[in-house]
């Protein structure tokens, strides 16, 4: 099994959920500084030009989302997917929230030529970063964030996803510290050995 990731992007919360199912793999480094990424050899690895891709026996999976389930149900012993219908359905809406809203939201500092061709524009998505990822914060402590994990007292692959995309406030104007709910699921998650694999391996 192979990942391909970029350090300090999304595709981490990959690595992270692989070393807590304790699944063997390998990771192949894309370098965004080289544009590797958007290059003939990466567009055979995902044509969306992003990271993560895995690579297993069936062939490249993408997205992350899917990447972590398809992580879970290699691993069904680690629970880090919850067979009870609620419990994976909360699961999901903070997982769906996440790529849906907070990533999106977090991509507007740099990658505003998404979503509008006029730098003025850019800049305008660029202002309000602080804002809007302060919002999804807000929104997570309430309701995202059940206790010191996305479902309570158990991790599952939520955590991973959150994560990753916490380490990203500081350089988006955000104090952790301003939401104590953050910055304590921050603290249990940096105490967990996956995570402080995949700093060892300088993935963040």
């Amino acid at each position: 099994m192979q990942l391909y990731y970029a350090p300090n992007t999304i595709s981490v919360a990959v690595a992270i959920a692989l070393e807590e199912a304790g699944i063997e793999y390998e990771t192949v480094k894309v370098d965004f500084a080289a544009k590797e990424q958007t290059g003939p050899a990466y567009a055979q690895i995902n044509p969306k030009g992003r990271v993560p891709a895995l690579a297993v026996e069936g062939g490249i999976l993408t997205e992350t989302g899917a990447l972590l389930e398809y992580i879970a149900d290699m691993a069904p012993a680690t629970s880090l997917r919850p067979t009870d219908p609620v419990l994976l359905a909360r699961m999901r809406e903070v997982m769906f929230y996440l790529a849906s809203t907070m990533h999106v939201n977090h991509a507007h500092k740099k990658r505003g030529h998404r979503w509008a061709k006029e730098r003025s524009s850019w800049k305008d998505m660029q202002k309000m970063v602080p804002q809007t990822m302060a919002a999804s914060c807000e929104y997570l402590s309430q309701a995202g964030l059940r206790g010191p994990f996305v479902l309570g007292d158990e991790v599952s692959i939520a955590d991973c996803y959150l994560y990753v995309i916490c380490t990203w406030l500081e350089g988006d104007g955000v104090a952790a510290a301003d939401f104590p709910k953050i910055q304590n699921f921050m603290t249990a998650m940096e105490q967990r050995d996956s995570v402080r694999a995949v700093y060892a391996k300088g993935m963040l």
